[in-house]
């Protein structure tokens, strides 16, 4: 499956010159309802879902990747206004976790003896990907990793790009003023198989799409002249 990872520019030529992705942890997302969206009503849940969570985050980290690059909120939110590039990988479908949107908070079980939560897997599993229902345009998934502490950096984990992690694609951003040239030249030696593609602002729709101006040739990227101009007019959505 083909996902997207956003970030400010600086931070993309990292990841690409160095061919990874930070992995993030539980407690630096910006979510604070993370693994916590089930009905924590009782106190001693509360207290025992706070302890899960704390465990979770020292085992077990995650990349958050969206199915697309097309809403402009991504960009707005995770893009540094519009000025950043999204990453496409290629990964396969069984090692990625769709986020479920939901309304409510989780129903949880209750041990009949013990009154304590049932913090069995199914429900962990189900809390890992579960987000209230207003993050939907993140259209989400999750790319979990366990923790390695020997590979620790300065108190950050990170993850090579790998056949399972695989770059296919670059878009700079609307307002990414990075030359697109440069970047193709970056990754022609060591990943001359990505595309390089520049994002703008559709003219008919609320949505983000290729720049086809830049669109590579002979020559690399071209410069708009006017038999470009009715091309464009004619991609217009």
């Amino acid at each position: 499956m083909r996902v997207y990872y956003l970030s400010s520019a600086p931070f993309a030529l990292s990841n690409l010159s160095l061919k990874r992705l930070k992995i993030s942890r539980f407690s630096d997302l910006n979510d604070p309802f993370e693994l916590l969206a089930a009905n924590l009503e009782n106190l001693e849940h509360r207290m025992a879902f706070a302890a899960m969570k704390t465990q979770l985050n020292e085992t077990k980290g995650l990349i958050c990747f969206s199915r697309t690059w097309s809403n402009p909120l991504l960009w707005g939110h995770y893009a540094e206004k519009h000025t950043g590039i999204a990453l496409g990988f290629d990964v396969p479908d069984q090692l990625l976790s769709q986020v479920l949107y939901t309304s409510q908070r989780v129903r949880i079980d209750v041990d009949s003896k013990t009154k304590r939560p049932k913090l069995d897997e199914a429900l962990v599993n189900r809390l890992l990907r579960t987000k209230f229902v207003d993050w939907k345009y993140e259209d989400e998934y999750r790319l979990f990793v366990q923790l390695d502490p020997a590979t620790k950096e300065s108190g950050l984990f990170f993850q090579d790009f790998s056949e399972d992690l695989r770059l296919a694609e670059v878009v700079l951003g609307p307002k990414c003023e990075l030359p697109i040239d440069r970047v193709r030249s970056l990754l022609q030696n060591d990943l001359p198989h990505v595309k390089v593609l520049k994002a703008r602002m559709a003219f008919r729709t609320f949505r983000v799409t290729e720049d086809r101006s830049f669109r590579r040739g002979a020559s690399g990227a071209q410069p708009i002249n006017p038999s470009a101009q009715r091309d464009e007019a004619a991609q217009r959505r």
